[in-house]
């Protein structure tokens, strides 16, 4: 009995060690976290593709039209990826943003494979045409051309 009581005793004295703990470090975080920053606005637009970017795209004009569903060169690119005909790539990391151009990283993912790869974004002919240009390992070696579908 004196041993149960020992360690009841025991365990209470080591939580209400543990307690007061607590309510010291409780403020502290609150301070920090009434200290931190909150992102603006314009921080989650630079983590997006710029709008101007965004839209239906085909390397061909029947890419935009075909109602088949043939359209492999069709892309439709949104704030935070782009969709191919059987993958789709989602932003991880933008490294360079402007109105009309993004340079930044993306998880692919498709056909049951999964990859990594660095795509620049840019307009060219007063935003009816998109260049889309891979960079790294098992990049394409010559950019794609795709006009803005109506």
């Amino acid at each position: 009995m004196i041993r149960r009581f020992a360690a009841v005793s025991g365990v209470l004295a080591l939580s209400a060690c543990g307690g007061s703990q607590q309510a010291s470090v409780a403020p502290s975080e609150a301070a920090v976290l009434a200290s931190s920053p909150t992102p603006s606005a314009t921080s989650t637009r630079e983590l997006q593709i710029p709008a101007a970017l965004r839209g239906r795209w085909g390397l061909v004009p029947a890419d935009c039209t075909s109602t088949m569903g043939d359209n492999k060169g069709l892309i439709v690119v949104d704030a935070e990826s782009i969709k191919f005909y059987e993958a789709r790539a989602v932003l991880d990391v933008v490294k360079d943003v402007r109105e009309s151009r993004v340079v930044a990283s993306f998880s692919f993912s498709g056909e049951g494979q999964e990859w990594k790869l660095d795509e620049e974004l840019h307009l060219e002919k007063d935003g009816r045409e998109l260049i889309r240009t891979e960079h790294g390992e098992n990049a394409m070696t010559e950019p794609l051309r795709y006009t803005r579908c109506a």
